[in-house]
């Protein structure tokens, strides 16, 4: 079966279904999405890009953003990055303040929010939240070969408005010396990085290094090395879907990132890059529809890590 027949088939199977989840309604800006969208995108290792159902609509990539700034913090710390977080799965929800009171106020994993928080202040190196934005974009830009992409600065004042759980896992992160700028700067920085909007012909795209061993297999730039996209990876594959990361290995067997704008990036690697997006998420916060498309799709590929 051709790539394209099996992704309309998931588009008119899987994309029409009446049980959808629900969006994110803590984050007022993602509440109001209409839940019926649905889309998928797949970047082969080859170049070629395939799509279906709403492709091309933006929306909001919230936790996925975190792979890309958790690649910026290797290229500049490299293995240092493991002195501010964990490489171990949480097995708590993505926002919980209890296993950083345990752990002395280092977060498990550089996925959970405590996680990407520590990432952002990692990545800021004393400049102010706005350069560091302007290069966490740059580097989106660059992977999915698209200037267009921008931050929605409507879901970012969203979030500011209403975070103040991540607040407080900064400031207790502050608290034992792990935040190194203005607690404010860094949370700017985190909000503002999660309210990158993207579609998934995009996201697909700067997926694709984490395909072939940290090269962009079309333009044949080196992104990443081969060792450090493997670790990517594989923390993906343990941490990337929260506390629904086992379900989602032993459903689809990709590494991914969701994030709960009801996006999910999941790599088969030396095959392809697939986006998917459907808003409405399941009880953990990951995309209902986007999980069970994955799911689908590795059926017909055969493409999960763990083979047939």
């Amino acid at each position: 079966m051709y790539m394209q027949e099996i992704l309309d088939e998931i588009v008119a199977t899987i994309g029409q279904s009446d049980d959808r989840g629900q969006v994110a309604n803590y984050i007022p800006q993602l509440a109001c999405i209409d839940p019926n969208q649905f889309a998928i995108s797949v970047a082969m290792a080859d170049g070629r890009v395939f799509h279906a159902g709403l492709s091309d609509t933006l929306f909001s990539i919230q936790s996925i953003s975190k792979m890309f700034t958790l690649t910026i913090a290797l290229g500049k710390l490299g293995d240092a990055v493991w002195n501010k977080v964990g490489r171990e799965p949480s097995g708590d929800p993505f926002n919980s303040i209890v296993q950083l009171e345990h752990e002395n106020g280092k977060p498990r994993n550089p996925f959970i929010n405590a996680g990407a928080i520590a990432i952002a202040d990692a990545i800021m190196m004393g400049h102010q939240p706005k350069e560091t934005l302007a290069e966490i974009l740059n580097f989106v830009r660059f992977l999915a070969e698209d200037d267009s992409i921008s931050i929605d600065e409507t879901v970012a004042q969203s979030e500011l408005k209403t975070g103040d759980r991540n607040a407080s896992l900064a400031h207790f992160m502050a608290s034992f010396g792990h935040i190194n700028h203005p607690v404010d700067h860094v949370l700017g920085t985190y909000f503002h990085h999660c309210s990158i909007a993207m579609n998934c012909q995009q996201l697909a795209k700067a997926g694709l290094f984490l395909v072939a061993d940290g090269m962009d297999p079309v333009s044949k730039k080196r992104v990443v090395s081969s060792q450090r996209a493997r670790r990517i990876n594989s923390l993906m594959l343990m941490c990337g879907h929260y506390d629904g990361s086992g379900e989602f290995a032993f459903r689809v067997g990709l590494p991914g990132k969701s994030g709960v704008g009801g996006g999910i990036l999941a790599i088969a690697p030396g095959k392809a890059s697939i986006a998917v997006w459907s808003p409405g998420l399941d009880e953990v916060g990951n995309s209902k529809l986007g999980t069970q498309a994955l799911e689908k799709l590795v059926q017909q590929t055969g493409w999960s890590i763990f083979g047939h």
